[in-house]
């Protein structure tokens, strides 16, 4: 039962952060093709962000506060 529970936070650590970066892979190739005010590109970086911001490193801040 735990080796159940550890192959799953294993494959959740590896496979979203590849996800989100094949999100953001395609929302900029979408982006080269079709400009910049495109809504599938946005749409897609910013589910890139928010995934980002859940299970990966965490966006910078400009100012060391908040």
């Amino acid at each position: 039962m735990i080796w159940n529970l550890l192959r799953r936070i294993v494959l959740t650590a590896v496979l979203v952060p590849l996800g989100v970066a094949g999100a953001r892979k395609l929302g900029d190739a979408v982006e080269r093709r079709r400009g910049p005010n495109n809504r599938a590109s946005r749409l897609l970086r910013q589910g890139a962000d928010t995934a980002q911001t859940l299970f990966g490193r965490k966006k910078r801040r400009r100012f060391g506060f908040r």
